[in-house]
């Protein structure tokens, strides 16, 4: 039996319920999004963005989608898994389209036509001036005010997200075995792969274990990825695979993940080309003390900067402070990279159900790079790791 990626009707209509007690409590007549994630938070519909407009309205009774026309089709199709599950299907009181972008007529003026002209109404921080402009020409009557209910509702996931998140963990860890092998099996042939290489096998993996073991996959624009680097090039933290070919002695980064149902999930892994030599295993043991005090610190009630502070600590206090880059982690969600953030600066309290990256890292300018990651759930017992990939040095250490 596969596992299927669609969320039931039941949940959006839930997020809608708890949205508008926001709103009620807010003093909001309506909400209006138009970033692709909260459109697929709150309807269920996944495009492709673009500059179209796919704005959601929600109000005290409805929730209404405008999409453009060529959408319709997509966002028509009743949310059920036994229908044309290869459709985007919305879970929408109304659907309306407009012709075309940009259009004799704004595209807004379908909207209007729908909903009413007058209230106090949030709009999410994503939505950008230019937006916000076209929209005040349209609605005369409306008085807008800056609103994060939304994403303070996609702080939490609810347990059917968080089954989501565990499949995207898997994922994640398919994808570093799959590394693993392929490394193991050109160390055998006597010739390792470049970056590039390493990095096109690892994504056609992961897609392919998804495709097999999951049904109604859904696609967002980065259904499978990350980054690969060995060597010196693993010093930057975010560098992009290229054509270096890895060498014995090397020590390489898989930062490896993708999305199941659209929520995501990270799982990296440092490893050693052979046996690490006494600087790179102080280098190592630093990082993976220092993932190991992060993750536990990831309890209900604690504030992220203080999590930050207390796993970053120990790469300062092993002396390679000057070595750090970035901070601990960040919130995933329906993105890779969302609130809240493990971080200084970051005083938010973390809640049963909140999913972070736990990733402290080690950078030294041409050496290498060392960073180990899991994707976290809060619970009310503790933090819970999704991925699960083994991480101390015995298991990272490839065999040439």
């Amino acid at each position: 039996m596969t596992f299927s990626q669609r969320l039931p009707a039941s949940f959006y209509r839930d997020v809608h319920a708890r949205l508008r007690a926001r709103m009620e409590t807010a003093g909001l007549d309506a909400v209006v999004v138009d970033d692709w994630h909260d459109v697929a938070y709150l309807t269920g519909f996944f495009h492709h963005p673009n500059e179209r407009p796919a704005v959601v309205w929600i109000g005290p009774d409805r929730v209404v989608l405008l999409v453009p026309e060529l959408e319709r089709e997509h966002a028509e199709v009743q949310f059920s898994m036994s229908q044309l599950p290869e459709y985007q299907g919305a879970v929408v009181d109304e659907l309306v389209a407009f012709e075309e972008f940009p259009g004799v007529d704004s595209p807004f003026a379908a909207l209007a036509k729908a909903v009413p002209s007058s209230g106090e109404w949030g709009h999410s921080p994503a939505l950008s001036t230019g937006r916000l402009a076209q929209l005040e020409t349209v609605f005369g009557g409306v008085t807008w005010r800056m609103s994060a209910l939304v994403d303070e509702l996609r702080l939490v996931k609810q347990p059917a997200e968080v089954e989501l998140h565990r499949q995207a963990g898997r994922l994640g860890d398919v994808m570093l075995a799959a590394g693993v092998e392929l490394i193991a099996a050109a160390a055998a042939g006597g010739e390792l792969p470049t970056e590039a290489e390493l990095a096109d096998h690892v994504v056609r993996a992961g897609s392919r274990w998804m495709y097999g073991t999951h049904s109604d996959v859904v696609v967002v624009p980065m259904l499978t990825g990350g980054l690969v680097y060995g060597g010196a090039n693993s010093a930057y933290p975010h560098g992009l695979p290229s054509s270096y070919r890895l060498r014995p002695g090397d020590t390489f980064i898989l930062s490896l993940g993708g999305a199941v149902g659209g929520r995501y999930a990270e799982s990296e892994r440092t490893f050693f080309l052979g046996e690490p030599t006494e600087e790179q295993a102080a280098y190592f043991a630093a990082d993976h003390r220092a993932q190991g005090v992060g993750t536990r610190a990831l309890r209900a009630g604690a504030r992220c900067q203080d999590v930050n502070r207390a796993c970053l600590d120990v790469i300062r206090e092993a002396g390679y402070g000057g070595y750090l880059r970035h901070r601990q982690g960040h919130g995933i969600g329906l993105d890779f990279h969302e609130p809240p953030w493990l971080s200084d600066g970051d005083d938010t309290e973390l809640a049963p159900g909140m999913v972070v990256s736990s990733e402290p890292g080690i950078y030294v300018p041409g050496h290498a790079g060392y960073r180990i990651s899991d994707t976290v759930l809060v619970t009310e017992q503790g933090p819970e790791r999704l991925t699960a990939f083994p991480r101390d040095l015995d298991d990272v250490v490839i065999d040439l």
